[in-house]
């Protein structure tokens, strides 16, 4: 494995996926790149704690109807991220669109070998009426997965 494309959402848990994800890279001597995808823009209202060394979303005067605001500031998330990972060699993608679809066209032209995403909590509603983001690449990917299962307490 060459290439491990790390898909990160805005959430406190994807600094347990970058981790374990980065680590498998270093491992495998394998090139990363930190990929979010900019989908729906409630998401990006949401106040969590800071988390891999960003406080962006917290501190936000931007306003959320400006789609190049977001870009803007999901672009120094992904930023923030690979700082916090140390190592200069990291990339990031931002993609933009339906999350599952974002990752998928990205680790195909990006020609990954291998694709690391968490897991999350959802409500039994919430994956019947939707499914999960994990879900849906896993049914639709050619490229091997591996999934960090969060847990929370």
């Amino acid at each position: 494995m060459k290439k491990i494309l790390i898909a990160l959402d805005y959430n406190p848990v994807a600094e347990q996926v970058a981790k374990a994800g980065y680590k498998l890279a270093k491992t495998l001597n394998a090139e990363v790149c930190l990929l979010h995808t900019l989908a729906e823009i409630s998401y990006y209202g949401i106040q969590y704690p800071s988390f891999l060394g960003y406080e962006g979303y917290n501190s936000m005067n931007a306003d959320l109807n400006l789609i190049s605001d977001l870009r803007k500031i999901a672009e120094d998330f992904l930023q923030k991220a690979a700082e916090h990972l140390n190592d200069s060699t990291i990339t990031t993608h931002l993609a933009e669109g339906e999350t599952s679809s974002g990752i998928l066209n990205y680790a195909e032209e990006w020609e990954a070998d291998l694709i690391v995403m968490g897991t999350h909590s959802h409500s039994v509603l919430e994956k019947l009426l939707m499914g999960t983001v994990a879900s849906k690449v896993l049914e639709r990917t050619v490229i091997p997965v591996l999934m960090i299962p969060i847990i929370k307490d």
